[in-house]
């Protein structure tokens, strides 16, 4: 999903990252390109985040009405996040006897999320009912009782204690069922680390066109949330199979076809839980006698405030010599037998989402509006770039060393050596890639298969 971003609360510090610092990277990446002979080119930007409570945003991968003669039919997706509640409404067409087509999204999203309200249950239904009213303003009365309603929740319910999630799906699924809108028993639930990497996947290779022609080459997909980061391929090789280690492998039936495919979700490596792990934090919990956090990864004048999940921890730097060094050996120790290596990865063609791209685009090695590609060795040249800078420079961006430094090993990690060309996107054919699209789209297929009446 295109998660909106939430890096924890800095204090006593400026979060954005320096123009001196992020113009210096962009010329030195610059320059390492050029002297590869790359043809490869570095953009700057610097893209200012908006805050607002609530926003909308309408997607078209092909616009106008579907043509006379395609099948029509709509699909409802609420993505329950960690910072806010987002709906997704999908309009498909299906010419006779091909593969279905997007033909238009709706897309508007509410701050805060659900587990906002876990004291409150009832303030909850206030924002879904807004939500549903973005739904029947853009389905056509006709298709309102065939058209499927699901939920599905992530990071803010997975961390809240049972009970309290259980209330907020019930209250959910009240309003849901009151809708106009086809509701089943399954239509609320928390999403798994590994199904929601499987439906990303599904986006990915819907919109790129992969699933629609059997044979042809799919991509994989890698997603850096905050708590967690999956990856995703179909493999090709009997080995990888084979080697998987439990858990690794899992079906997926669409389109009367059966993608055995390679999917995991790392909890506890998305990019937020790993910065508490380098610092020597623990997960939910302050640090004992408020103790301050001390790492390498920080910059050696950097003295602060840091709050993660609810929780503030007082954090330092270290030592103004070697950083990149230091904070490598300490990444890596963090990452030590945590990961698993497929050797069929660097194979296969990837697309990279979330943090990723925005960690590329704060430091000019992808455009921040386009996205674009790069090679893996590029978060290395910038990870050192960095980190040696912040041991002369003013500590404007804490985390800059620590974060770059992290995604690269982490790469590395999955089997991915320096000049692997990975694909980071926010859209493609202007659709957001989202896991929301993979997950419907999936689920109106089980349905079919099924053959509910409705559809």
């Amino acid at each position: 999903m295109r998660k909106i971003p939430n890096h924890g609360t800095l204090r006593m510090t400026k979060v954005a990252y320096p123009l001196g610092l992020c113009v210096g990277l962009f010329i030195y990446v610059a320059y390492i390109k050029w002297h590869r002979a790359s043809a490869a080119q570095a953009f700057f930007t610097i893209a200012g985040a908006a805050s607002g409570a609530r926003w909308t945003q309408q997607a078209f991968s092909s616009p106008g009405s579907a043509a006379r003669g395609h099948e029509v039919f709509y699909g409802i997706m609420f993505d329950a996040g960690s910072t806010g509640t987002r709906i997704h409404v999908f309009q498909f067409a299906r010419p006779p006897g091909e593969t279905p087509t997007l033909t238009h999204e709706t897309f508007k999203a509410l701050k805060p999320g659900l587990s906002a309200y876990a004291d409150d249950v009832e303030k909850s239904a206030q924002g879904i009912q807004e939500l549903l009213n973005v739904a029947k303003q853009h389905i056509p009365y006709d298709f309102w009782k065939a058209t499927p309603l699901v939920l599905k929740a992530t990071a803010g319910l997975r961390l809240l204690p049972g009970e309290k999630a259980q209330k907020l799906l019930q209250k959910v699924k009240e309003v849901f069922k009151a809708s106009p809108f086809l509701v089943g028993d399954d239509c609320v639930s928390i999403m798994n680390g590994t199904d929601e990497g499987v439906s990303a996947w599904i986006t990915v290779n819907f919109l790129t066109g992969s699933l629609k022609t059997p044979g042809s080459s799919s991509v994989g997909m890698l997603d850096l949330g905050g708590g967690s980061t999956q990856i995703t391929f179909l493999p090709r090789v009997e080995g990888t199979l084979q080697a998987s280690p439990p858990g690794h492998l899992t079906a997926l039936q669409m389109f009367n076809r059966t993608y055995r495919l390679y999917s995991y979700s790392y909890l506890g490596l998305g990019l937020m839980s790993a910065r508490l792990a380098i610092l020597g934090g623990v997960e939910g919990k302050p640090a004992e006698n408020d103790k301050e956090l001390v790492s390498p990864c920080l910059s050696p004048r950097f003295r602060g405030e840091w709050e993660h999940a609810e929780v503030t921890y007082r954090i330092s730097g270290q030592t103004a010599v070697g950083l990149y060094e230091l904070c490598a050996s300490r990444v890596s120790e963090v990452l030590r037998n945590k990961v698993h290596k497929t050797e069929e990865a660097q194979h296969v063609d990837f697309y990279a989402f979330s943090y990723y791209y925005d960690l590329a685009a704060s430091f000019g090695l992808i455009d921040a509006e386009k996205g674009g590609s790069l090679v893996v060795g590029d978060f290395e040249i910038a990870a050192k770039y960095v980190c040696r800078t912040l041991e002369t420079q003013p500590p404007s961006s804490p985390f800059a060393c620590m974060d770059l430094t992290y995604i690269s090993l982490l790469l590395q990690e999955f089997g991915f050596p320096g000049d692997k060309v990975l694909k980071l996107a926010r859209k493609i054919d202007n659709v957001e890639t989202s896991w929301a699209l993979g997950a419907i789209f999936h689920y109106i297929d089980s349905l079919k298969r099924q053959k509910v009446p409705a559809l």
